[in-house]
């Protein structure tokens, strides 16, 4: 088999299928995610381990091959003809080596491109602070990052440093400078990065996940000190997010963490995508500003009330998810049923819809 042209074929494919994700294993069908399904591609052969460890190849460098043997997995990016970037993880699973590709469009979309509420313009167009892009895996929580950083990248004079586990989005420098650095490739990891960025003469920070306490500290850190910080969690809501950063401190370290983190966040952006009856997907979203009320309640350690404020808080440009899938449902860009099946609160969602 050419496995150059294989996947070349493949990933023509994706495009023309508008297909966000790529499975490539041995004994299997190559299988897309289209539209949050899964689809087999029936006409293609079973691939031999051979075959998948070929295509690997075509993807990966010598040194990732390296770290694959030696860890049993590797995070990569691939970029294709110059025209789109992947997001890939080789692994392994009962032995056999498997890929999972997730692909990038060269083009950075605006925010009303991407149904995204104007009001995150006004978090790009802040000076300093701490603001946060929440969800599970797949839910394009990178894509609005890059919409905001673009954002940035046209109408300001900044220093923009990103650091990110591997590059996604690739920028092209226009009013701001951006410097986009890979973990393993430009920096040993995310830590030492960020320690370098305080001598580097940044404005605006992206880091592409907080991973470790050492990682969140100096984030907010940063933001306290003038400049402005956009991270990303693996968490559901804002007030979730909150606590997992708070717990992710130990007991000794909890109350200082509270302190700062109720004076430098200015927002929480949590988001899904939900299948459209027409077809593809459009986002659902949640968003925290963080007002007096809310900076109290992280101070106070009373997390448990955000989600009052959040909902009661409409007027000052806070969003509840449930609003939003409500409003969906209305315009009928969304099923009753797969509102329910994406809200956090389905009681709630009952007395809108």
């Amino acid at each position: 088999m050419d496995y150059k042209k294989e996947l070349n074929e493949l990933v023509d494919l994706m495009i023309q299928e508008n297909a966000s994700d790529l499975h490539i294993s041995e004994g299997r069908q190559p299988v897309f995610r289209v539209a949050s399904e899964l689809v087999p591609l029936i006409k293609k052969a079973e691939l031999s381990r051979s075959d998948v460890k070929g295509i690997l190849d075509e993807l990966i460098t010598t040194k990732q091959k390296e770290e694959f043997v030696q860890n049993k997995e590797v995070d990569f990016a691939y970029d294709h003809k110059g025209e789109v970037r992947f997001r890939g993880n080789a692994y392994f699973q009962v032995g056999k080596v498997c890929i999972a590709l997730r692909l990038i469009p060269k083009q950075i979309r605006k925010f009303e491109d991407l149904n995204l509420p104007p009001i995150l313009e006004t978090f790009a167009n802040k000076q300093q602070g701490f603001f946060l892009c929440v969800g599970p895996t797949g839910q394009g929580k990178s894509t609005t990052l890059a919409a905001m950083i673009e954002h940035i990248n046209e109408n300001r004079l900044e220093h923009i440093i990103t650091i990110e586990d591997p590059i996604e989005y690739i920028f092209e420098s226009k009013k701001a400078i951006i410097d986009q650095r890979e973990v393993r490739e430009d920096t040993p990891d995310f830590h030492t990065a960020l320690r370098g960025v305080f001598r580097q003469d940044i404005d605006v920070l992206m880091i592409g996940e907080m991973r470790e306490p050492e990682t969140i500290s100096t984030a907010v850190t940063a933001a306290e000190t003038g400049h402005l910080v956009f991270s990303t969690l693996h968490t559901n809501t804002a007030a979730q997010t909150v606590a997992r950063i708070i717990d992710s401190f130990v007991s000794e370290q909890q109350n200082q963490i509270r302190v700062q983190l109720a004076s430098s966040l200015i927002g929480i952006f949590s988001q899904r995508l939900i299948p459209r009856v027409s077809g593809g997907l459009i986002p659902a979203y949640e968003l925290l500003i963080n007002n007096t009320a809310v900076s109290n309640l992280i101070r106070e350690n009373r997390l448990h009330e955000i989600n009052t404020v959040i909902e009661t808080s409409s007027d000052q440009g806070m969003i509840d998810l449930n609003h939003t899938l409500a409003d969906l449902v209305k315009l009928g860009e969304i099923t009753v049923e797969n509102a329910y099946l994406y809200s956090q609160n389905g009681k709630g969602l009952e007395r809108l819809v």
